[in-house]
């Protein structure tokens, strides 16, 4: 089978295209075709080399596909979670491995997908079945692939971290996938969103996906201030921070006083001034998401599957192409997601 790993230096350019042994499912694991993956930050900084990994890793966090084998059954007879799954069932994997439910811990976050293990840049992975839960209905492998990380990272930060109730208003930031999730997922709560770009043709997408407002943060820097302006001086009661040090005040500009700053985001870089009296002040709750568990997982897909949600994806690349859609990435070109089809 074909996989890609992570040259030593890491680097786009030490992407490489190898040969690897088809993996035979364990007890209590099930086999999958991997049809795609999608580009997430993370994968960004591992594959450019600013997030170590062991030489000869297997990138990428997201991947779906159909189950092709399943393990064997244990020798006692004790059920095992394998059995949840049947050959040609549509899965779509977990960001975490050991996430099941509950809250994060330092061990549940121990095993990341493409980081501390191999990753769904192949064409088979062998996992336990809870590494996986089932792809919505009617979905194409692409558009599955593109749920594990920002899909989940969004859902958690607003539905269940959130809450969000209908009438709240959401502020999201760029067009990135989390973003573009999390404007979907406030508009099928019945909020109201206020979304920003540095591109008009870029908002004007955003108005037709649903956003009541848009701002242009190169033309109105003070883009927290007009975002609270137009909630009539209240604050918007939800914001999905991606930016990091540098938005990070704005955001809290924007926000009522008592309201909620998911911080997902460190694309403004790992650090930088907070004014912590305003947050004080205000009440305003901070909350730092890092994806989400697999049971937050199962009851997104039940969502997406209620109100028949579709990812936004931008474009696709070949699996051996994986160099050129990081460079893609880069760019900040994209409107979504970017997928690999494998």
């Amino acid at each position: 089978m074909k996989a890609i790993r992570v040259g030593q230096p890491a680097g786009l350019d030490q992407l490489t295209v190898s040969a690897a042994e088809r993996p035979v499912p364990g007890v209590g694991e099930i086999l999958v075709r991997v049809r795609a993956s999608s580009l997430n930050y993370h994968d960004y900084v591992v594959a450019k080399g600013q997030l170590p990994v062991a030489a000869g890793r297997i990138p990428m966090s997201d991947g779906a596909g159909e189950v092709v084998e399943i393990g064997p059954p244990r020798s006692d007879g004790q059920p095992v979670a394998s059995a949840d799954f049947k050959v040609g069932d549509h899965v779509m994997g977990t960001f975490f491995r050991d996430w099941a439910d509950g809250e994060l811990t330092p061990e549940k976050a121990s095993r990341v997908h493409g980081e501390h293990i191999d990753g769904f840049a192949s064409e088979y992975v062998s996992m336990p079945a809870s590494c996986f839960t089932r792809a919505p209905r009617g979905y194409s492998h692409e558009e599955a692939a593109t749920l594990p990380c920002a899909g989940l990272t969004a859902w958690r930060a607003l539905v269940a971290d959130g809450p969000i109730k209908p009438g709240d208003v959401v502020l999201v930031q760029g067009t990135g996938g989390v973003s573009i999730f999390a404007l979907q997922f406030a508009k099928a709560a019945g909020a109201s969103v206020i979304a920003t770009s540095s591109s008009d043709e870029k908002l004007e997408r955003l108005k037709k996906l649903g956003a009541d407002h848009v701002i242009n943060y190169k033309t109105q820097p003070k883009w927290g201030s007009a975002a609270k302006e137009w909630t009539g001086g209240r604050g918007v009661d939800h914001v999905v921070e991606v930016g990091g040090p540098e938005t990070l005040a704005q955001s809290i500009t924007a926000c009522r006083m008592g309201g909620h700053i998911a911080l997902i985001g460190v694309l403004t870089g790992m650090a930088g001034n907070v004014s912590t009296v305003r947050l004080m002040a205000h009440q305003i709750r901070l909350q730092g998401v890092t994806v989400g568990s697999r049971t937050q997982q199962l009851d997104m897909v039940r969502a997406i599957e209620a109100r028949d949600l579709r990812p936004v994806i931008d474009r696709s690349f070949p699996l051996d192409d994986i160099a050129a859609a990081f460079r893609y990435q880069e760019s900040g070109r994209h409107f979504g997601k970017i997928c690999l089809s494998i």
